[in-house]
């Protein structure tokens, strides 16, 4: 029988030079890396025959490999983020990274919050740092090739260690400002320890007009008791193609609230991972798109249930305008172990266009048998006699369309407990609105 080599796209072979032209120079485990990559390169970029990107086809998205950012001097870092406009307006911490890169010199580590300790990543990577060992805390999230990417070719980042009760929020904020077309690969490990809280917000921008490809992990450990509370914003630059994956283990009675806002980017996806390891821990996962256009946006959710006792939402709303694409896949495993489950999935969207499509999939995989698990999905357009209410009161169908269109995404975003951050998410549903064609 003859044997049948897959053919590389330009992409494909472009990533491989690459890490074969960085591999020595990327500090850390070299080994580690060059697995992640093996793995990686034996399958190449997922496409449309793989399960899990069924309706991203990366292999075509992707036709060529970005060459990885180099650090920003000084001034264009500070530059940069004197233009960074998401999440402005809220006071937290400021843990930023430009072109991949962490600024140093913008976090003032004399003066940190009580109970807020950063490690650069590049730095712990060089020395060999104890939090290391933490890195990768969900083993089958290993096996996503866009989390293989990240490991293979991650230069820099921080580790964050949260010892108690923080107040600040915590906001690290990704931005690439290159006029040319850059790739970047950031790792942000958090440490929650046990009785500890903290709101970590991310933003992620970039300039339009570069076809930027950041691939960003953010991995979150909760210790047992721990709240955290999860934001992030994509307003990425309308060529990007953004990849961002968020893992969070979490311990007995651990709380985690995450909302993730998306309206920037031409194709995204953001995957989480998800992996109940105590028992009585409570999540609540949700996703707020608004897309218009050609844009491509895929949310992509796995939770594991690996304790008993333990409770999971996530809903997620998607607006589409024009010709754009919504994707929605998620899943919910629960063994045959974790008796008691409580998880409930849903995805809803609206379409304000003939031209849009949205995909979904909810799945449930439940080996337990005494578990409360439920999953939807609905798909449709604006409620025509809501509309005719609100014009006949002498609205505009634009305005009324917006008030309702505000409506349906507000019940994603209210979980968000802090004020201004949830105006600032608010605001950015605002504007998108007021730039829809």
């Amino acid at each position: 029988m003859a044997e049948v080599t897959l053919m590389k796209t330009p992409a494909e072979t472009g990533l491989a030079q690459a890490f074969e032209g960085a591999k020595a120079l990327l500090p850390g485990n070299a080994e580690s890396r060059a697995q992640a990559f093996e793995q990686f390169n034996l399958r190449g970029l997922p496409h449309r025959r793989v399960e899990e990107f069924k309706y991203t086809d990366l292999r075509s998205l992707m036709r060529e490999a970005a060459p990885f950012a180099a650090k920003p001097s000084g001034e264009e870092a500070r530059a940069a983020l004197a233009n960074a406009k998401a999440l402005a307006g809220v006071s937290a911490l400021q843990v930023p990274f430009v072109n991949g890169h962490f600024v140093r010199d913008a976090v003032r580590f004399e003066s940190l919050p009580e109970g807020v300790e950063v490690v650069p990543l590049a730095e712990a990577l060089a020395s060999g740092h104890d939090w290391l060992a933490h890195l990768s805390p969900i083993p089958w999230a290993s096996d996503n090739p866009v989390y293989q990417l990240n490991t293979s070719f991650m230069a820099d980042g921080v580790m964050l260690r949260i010892t108690g009760p923080v107040e600040t929020p915590v906001h690290l904020r990704f931005v690439t400002s290159s006029a040319s077309a850059v790739a970047t690969a950031t790792r942000v490990l958090v440490l929650v320890e046990d009785g500890a809280s903290v709101t970590l917000l991310e933003s992620h921008e970039s300039s339009n007009g570069a076809g930027h490809q950041p691939n960003d992990v953010v991995e979150i450990i909760a210790g047992d008791e721990t709240d955290v509370r999860h934001i992030r914003m994509n307003v990425e630059g309308d060529q990007a193609l953004a990849l961002s994956t968020l893992a969070v283990k979490m311990g007995t009675e651990a709380r985690l609230t995450s909302v993730n806002l998306v309206a920037g980017a031409a194709v995204s996806r953001h995957q989480v991972f998800g992996l109940f390891n105590g028992e009585n821990a409570k999540a609540q996962i949700n996703g707020a798109t608004m897309i218009k256009g050609r844009q491509h946006a895929d949310s992509t959710l796995v939770v594991e249930h690996g304790a008993p006792h333990c409770e999971s939402r996530e809903l997620f709303k998607t607006v589409i305008d024009d010709e754009a694409t919504g994707v929605f896949q998620g899943k919910i495993i629960v063994p045959h172990h974790a008796q008691k489950t409580d998880g409930r999935m849903m995805s809803a969207a609206i379409l304000l266009a003939e031209g849009g499509a949205m995909n979904n999939k909810p799945e449930l995989e439940i080996f337990a048998d005494d578990v409360q698990c439920a999953h939807g999905a609905t798909c449709g357009q604006l409620d025509e006699d809501l509309l005719f209410y609100l014009m006949a009161r002498g609205l505009p169908k634009k305005e009324a369309e917006s008030l309702l269109v505000q409506a349906f995404l507000g019940e994603a975003v209210e979980f968000v407990d802090n004020e201004p951050v949830r105006e600032a998410l608010v605001a950015a549903i605002e504007e998108w609105l007021r730039t829809r064609s």
